[in-house]
């Protein structure tokens, strides 16, 4: 293992994690003086250097390195904190930083003269600080403490524009279904504490894993895995819970590129394939299934959208399908390798697009058209103005459809050829996954290719203005630099040197895992072959319906307003859940205010009509009687102590009136 400036890995993955917080707290500091960027590109460029030289080169299929705390005791329970760094964090962490790294240099022609540009650079290192944190964390609470502030982070950047009703809502939605997944994660971490008495992932999954002894069948062990797959869900947007990823492109485009295509929503793949010795064939079915679910209806919703930016935010939620299934499927080390490659060519595509929209923009503003900068009914022909722009989202269209020579034609390959091993061995009722991600990758080359030809070919529809002098131009250089690093890396000589064996890239030479199907030649030819020959078609047809104009079907078409009301899924969450939330705690007023409430008042009255009585009873019976003997008692005194007055006369009459009295009752008895 190699020393970098004679540091350890873990004082290096803590360097790396440090760097983006000194710069949020740096520029907190600093307030609105803070608008150059300067300061977080530096962190970032040095937790890149840091995590490249310092973390991944020594620990890459070399060895395992973790350095623990003691942070505080429960009974006989010590939790600690620390950093755990071995081949699957130190990949992780490292993603984080190289896409980070070309985000921060296009943000800063992107969001030049932004009013709020120095709560961006803040939000951005603070989101940064995070997922590098998540990524080397010890234990699963320290994982979930660190889960929870992307969330946070996150949070601040979807709704970066807070004056714009629809990024506030966006941002509260987004918050509000990953505090769903985020119980899930709670309740995995609950039940894995409760059953092994320990957090710690090297001791929960290392070479002396607490887990080899338990019964993976047991109940437990179940729930505890659909509880973390439950935070994944949230997380990775995956089906049903993928409804606040589209409307988190509210956010600036630079940010979508980062959160919602490389890092945050690849952290529910990075938590599944941390914890996934932990999962039973049923999890892993589930896991299986949903991916797919997801994955389809993702692409086809992304057939009707026409706003840019949410094809490819559907484009995301389809492409993390993907990768779960690989995690569901026992091929984790695939689903990492597509995770990957997913945020080069994403991210690209991300920042692609945000040039696009950044001119699109400036057209709008200088014209004074009244268009959205984002909708792709306004675009074509563009390629002529931003060729540059053209080729680098080309190539990422390409990498996305699993073309050859393309970083993502590897990886996805590597899923789907994985799975149709997987459902050979177990079955013909299995094979229907296989056969849907072939199809889910046949629409995604199409909903790409769509987004291509109605972005750069045909006529631009204002071309009259151009030709007026208003310019229309190819993006700042600051812009085109990174996107140029990142299609390099959207390409395949950066993962391996073989066009076809995905088995040769290094990911997944160091991520080896055991499988317990065995391997089918002849799907390793002709699903690559099915799937390139089916992306050309696709594209052929894709040309002539877009470019050529012969589109067979209208917007109003049933299918096509179907897919751009993404299933009628969020109309169905605010029927069934919004609204009936609503009525709900309307009858639960309307029941609290003249049930609860009646009753309330009616006992209250009860109680003090009764006080009255009771008091009546007190003051006139109970009183009265005592009062009554007092009185009698008091009368029959005065009347007695006359007698006593000290006179003898008195006493002799008094004798006397006895006597007569006596001898009267005697006569007359």
């Amino acid at each position: 293992m190699n020393i970098f400036l004679h540091i350890s890995p873990v004082t290096a993955s803590i360097l790396v994690m440090l760097c983006p917080l000194l710069a949020f707290l740096i520029q907190a500091l600093l307030g609105k003086k803070s608008i150059s960027g300067n300061i977080a590109l530096v962190a970032i460029l040095a937790s890149t250097l840091i995590s490249l030289f310092g973390v991944f080169l020594p620990i890459w299929n070399e060895t395992t390195v973790l350095q623990k705390w003691a942070w505080f005791t429960i009974g006989q329970h010590t939790l600690h904190v620390g950093i755990l760094v071995n081949n699957l964090t130190a990949l992780m962490q490292l993603v984080v930083c190289i896409i980070a790294l070309p985000v921060h240099i296009y943000s800063r022609a992107y969001m030049k003269g932004d009013s709020g540009i120095h709560r961006y650079w803040m939000y951005l290192s603070l989101f940064c600080f995070a997922m590098l944190g998540l990524t080397v964390s010890l234990n699963l609470l320290q994982l979930y403490i660190f889960w929870e502030l992307v969330g946070f982070a996150s949070y601040l950047l979807i709704g970066f524009w807070f004056t714009k009703e629809t990024a506030a809502q966006a941002n509260k939605k987004a918050f509000l279904i990953n505090r769903i997944g985020d119980i899930g994660f709670l309740i995995g971490i609950a039940l894995v504490y409760a059953n092994c008495g320990t957090l710690d992932l090297s001791t929960l999954f290392g070479e002396t894993s607490v887990l080899s002894s338990i019964d993976k069948n047991t109940s437990w062990v179940t729930f505890a895995g659909l509880a973390f797959f439950l935070g994944a869900m949230a997380k990775s947007a995956q089906f049903p819970l993928h409804i606040w990823l589209p409307d988190a492109m509210e956010g600036p485009t630079a940010v979508s590129s980062l959160i919602h295509a490389a890092t945050m929503v690849a952290a529910g793949v990075f938590l599944l394939c941390t914890v996934f010795p932990l999962f039973n064939e049923t999890v892993l079915l589930v896991i299986t299934i949903i991916g797919t679910l997801t994955a389809l209806s993702a692409a086809l919703f992304a057939l009707g959208q026409y706003d840019i930016k949410k094809v490819l935010a559907f484009s995301t939620i389809s492409q993390l399908g993907f990768m779960m299934v690989g995690v569901g499927i026992g091929a984790w080390n695939a689903a990492m390798f597509h995770l990957t490659t997913h945020a080069f060519f994403k991210c690209l595509l991300f920042l692609s697009a945000g040039a696009v929209i950044h001119e699109m923009a400036h057209l709008k503003a200088k014209a004074q058209l009244a268009i959205d900068p984002q909708d792709l009914r306004h675009m074509g022909g563009l390629r002529h103005f931003m060729p540059k722009t053209f080729v680098c989202m080309v190539i990422a269209s390409l990498s996305l459809a699993g073309f050859p020579l393309t970083s993502g034609y590897l990886s996805k390959d590597s899923i789907v050829i994985t799975a149709y091993e997987w459902a050979n061995h177990l079955g013909a009722a299995y094979m229907l996954i296989p056969i849907l991600l072939i199809i889910v990758s046949l629409l995604t080359a199409f909903y790409i290719g769509r987004l291509i030809f109605k972005t750069f070919f045909g006529s631009f529809k204002y071309r009259s203005l151009t030709a007026a002098g208003i310019s229309f131009h190819e993006a700042p250089k600051a812009m085109l630099i990174p996107m140029f690093f990142l299609a390099a890396g959207s390409l395949f000589p950066f993962f391996g040197i073989s066009l076809t064996d995905y088995h040769s890239a290094w990911i997944m030479h160091t991520l080896e895992t055991d499988s317990s199907y065995p391997t089918l030649a002849q799907a390793h030819l002709f699903i690559p072959a099915l799937l390139t020959g089916g992306a050309i078609l696709v594209w052929l047809i894709g040309w002539n319906w877009y470019v050529k104009q012969k589109y067979p079907l209208s917007e109003n078409n049933v299918l096509v307003y179907f897919a751009h009301k993404q299933g009628y899924i969020n109309e169905f969450n605010e029927r069934v859940f919004v609204n009936g939330v609503i009525k709900l705690s309307r009858i639960l007023y309307t029941f609290d205010r003249y049930v609860v409430d009646g009753l309330t008042k009616f006992f209250s009255w009860f109680v003090r009509q009764l006080s009255v009585v009771v008091y009546w009873f007190d003051k006139h019976i109970v009183d009265g009687l005592v009062n009554l003997a007092a009185n009698a008692t008091y009368y029959i005194g005065h009347l007695v102590r006359h007698v006593q007055n000290g006179q003898l006369q008195t006493y002799l009459g008094f004798a006397l009136t006895i006597v007569v009295l006596g001898i009267l009752y005697l006569i007359i008895k």
